[in-house]
């Protein structure tokens, strides 16, 4: 789906810190067909566009620090970076990285809810985010693992408004549209774990797609399953340990 506009609250861009930014754009640009473009300027730090087609879906950046996790994280359409810094700060997360430009693409800010799951902010200005959403090769989906699911809850609709849904498996909304879930964090979870989001990337069919990342080099998180009137999904590492899913709509399955 062709994004002219992002949804304020909702997720509207994906980016992957990684060790090995060469590698990781073979690895997904062989697995969700997209087409890597380095950012020449010097102060751009090595900032890599992911493009499907000619539509930016997903950014790739070298990982900062020595020993930094390689991870995907995903930004929040806001109006105003500041301000909702102030309401994170108030609504009991922490501010990580303050806002600040990016030349005159938009403002960024790093920040984590009260549990300690990772997200970020992005106030847009020339650059809107990813171009399109929901349709196979694009962010279709986001979900938080977490350990305190009353402190999420009270959180992010305080922060950005969002709508939640379901009991047993809360699903998150901005602007009328279902965008994420949430699931608790049990015994089944190491304890070593950390809170976080879940991106998930829709592709044309999820058993073909584990099959690749593992011949590419990346290794199943968990295998390809089921969910009963909703679609397909498994998840994945890509070869620098990044953590991902994939997910086929039940709609769209052969």
């Amino acid at each position: 789906m062709k994004i002219s506009e992002p949804v304020l609250g909702a997720p509207c861009w994906a980016e992957l810190a990684t060790s090995d930014p060469e590698g990781a754009a073979g690895f997904y640009g062989s697995l969700l067909g997209w087409r890597a473009e380095q950012d020449p300027r010097p102060e751009a730090g090595g900032y890599t566009m992911l493009l499907l087609d000619d539509d930016p879906v997903a950014g790739l950046t070298p990982a900062q620090e020595e020993g930094q996790p390689v991870g995907w994280t995903m930004a929040i359409a806001v109006a105003d970076s500041d301000e909702t810094a102030g309401d994170i700060r108030k609504a009991g997360g922490s501010v990580l990285v303050e806002p600040g430009d990016v030349f005159d693409m938009g403002r960024f800010a790093l920040a984590a809810d009260p549990t300690g799951a990772v997200f970020s902010l992005w106030q847009a200005r020339t650059f809107r985010g990813a171009a399109r959403l929901n349709e196979p090769g694009t962010l279709c989906w986001v979900e938080l693992a977490t350990r305190d699911p009353a402190a999420a809850t009270a959180f992010y609709p305080y922060v950005f408004g969002w709508s939640t849904e379901g009991e047993e498996y809360v699903h998150w909304g901005a602007g009328g549209i279902n965008f994420g879930g949430m699931v608790e964090m049990d015994e089944h979870h190491p304890r070593r774990l950390p809170p976080h989001w879940t991106l998930y990337f829709a592709v044309l069919n999820v058993d073909a797609a584990v099959n690749t990342a593992t011949q590419l080099g990346g290794r199943v998180g968990y295998p390809a399953m089921d969910i009963p009137g909703t679609g397909r999904v498994a998840g994945l590492f890509d070869p620098q340990g990044g953590m991902f899913a994939v997910y086929t709509p039940e709609s769209e399955q052969g």
